[in-house]
């Protein structure tokens, strides 16, 4: 491009800008994004769909080319029962198909001019993900016994993958595909996505992006209580390990909920919400982690949390930073503080010391043993002498 061409391309694109609000509406959309490249190498298989690919990001990648004849299958069983002709899909999607293409970040040309092959895949995908939640939540089921996927062999054997897959941030579907293709309301779309990864509904869900955002919305459910964490200026914010706290004679509790923010710390009590940790939890913490990450506003509950956990568990590098207005933040400022006050601090010290083992503890017991002793002889001689000179 000349140079002069090139001057004018971006008058008239300055201009365009004026009173715009096409930019905004475009960041605003976004919603599924691609993991940077440097991300990605850490750890290849928590953001890498193993099974199935949802979505463009994924399409036609080799080792997941085997689920797509069963996708087919499933959009067969789909529009049979619904009794309505596929026409009706496609159009539903069609009237929202450029809202359904922004919400990807990087989409490729293939897909972005495509609209009639995104729609077959949106469409595909879509009522795959239906089927699978609708033949693991409920009785119900027109699938033949022996089916590889849909049947009580695949729930048992193929599902955890899946369910793994649908919970990577690549591999997101708008929530509004299922909910056109369902023709039925986000709630309820939502609340068959959470029997589905068996999580509870928590209050005030907003609007939701996709499913992976209706996973991370149920963790976070508001505690009913509120402990005040008064701000202690001057703070090292440095969380110890749980033998540290242990130490400092801070007792770890699990708190009455699930949610990630139902953690308080109160008179040297700390309260933790209880999870269950399998093979798919790395993976699932790491997309949400992402999330958190590459959507702006979304929030950093769920990276938050982490880090107080990977302190607790194992006290590493400081790699990441607690926004301080965060209840998190709090909590993890209020147990510094504890640590650090001199009564604790000196527990602490004489606990790491001294008690760390058996025989650091018999060592410390035979030195108080003979310490008494030795006093007790000291005072005996000091009475006789005193004793013998009144004589």
């Amino acid at each position: 491009m000349k140079r002069k061409d090139w001057i004018i391309k971006i008058k008239n694109e300055l201009d365009s800008m004026a009173g715009s609000t096409t930019e905004v509406a475009h960041w605003k959309k976004r919603s599924i994004y691609r993991e940077p490249p440097t991300v990605i190498e850490l750890n290849k298989k928590a953001y890498k769909p193993d099974t199935a690919s949802l979505g463009p990001y994924h399409h036609e990648e080799d080792h997941l080319k085997a689920m797509e004849k069963h996708k087919h299958r499933a959009l067969l069983h789909f529009l049979k029962r619904s009794g309505k002709p596929i026409e009706d899909y496609v159009n539903a999607l069609a009237e929202v198909v450029d809202d359904l293409k922004d919400a990807y970040d990087q989409l490729d040309s293939k897909w972005r001019l495509g609209t009639e092959e995104f729609l077959k895949l949106k469409i595909l995908d879509g009522c795959f993900i239906l089927e699978i939640m609708r033949t693991c939540t409920s009785a119900w089921n027109d699938y033949d016994p022996n089916d590889p996927i849909f049947s009580d062999h695949g729930r048992l054997y193929i599902v955890p993958y899946l369910k793994r897959d649908m919970l990577k941030l690549e591999n997101q579907l708008p929530l509004l595909v299922l909910e056109k293709l369902a023709e039925i309301e986000e709630r309820i779309v939502i609340r068959l996505i959470l029997n589905f990864f068996d999580q509870n509904r928590v209050k005030n869900m907003g609007k939701c992006l996709h499913i992976l955002d209706v996973y991370r919305k149920s963790l976070l459910e508001e505690p009913d209580k509120n402990v005040d964490h008064k701000p202690h200026q001057g703070e090292d914010q440095i969380i110890r390990s749980a033998t540290e706290l242990n130490e400092a004679g801070i007792q770890i509790e699990k708190s009455e909920t699930k949610s990630l923010k139902d953690i308080s710390f109160h008179r040297g009590v700390l309260k933790l919400p209880p999870i269950m940790v399998d093979d798919a939890t790395e993976s699932t913490y790491l997309n949400l982690i992402a999330f958190e990450r590459l959507h702006v506003n979304a929030g950093n509950e769920v990276t938050s949390y982490i880090f107080f956990m990977d302190n607790i568990i194992d006290s590493a590098g400081d790699d990441v930073t607690l926004d301080p207005e965060n209840r998190l933040a709090k909590v993890h400022n209020s147990v510094s503080y504890y640590c650090k006050k001199p009564w604790n601090a000196w527990r602490a010290d004489i606990m790491h010391n001294y008690f760390r083992n058996p025989w650091s503890i018999l060592s410390v017991i035979a030195a108080i043993f003979l310490f008494a002793l030795t006093t007790i002889q000291t005072v005996y001689n000091v009475y006789s002498y005193a004793n013998s000179s009144s004589k």
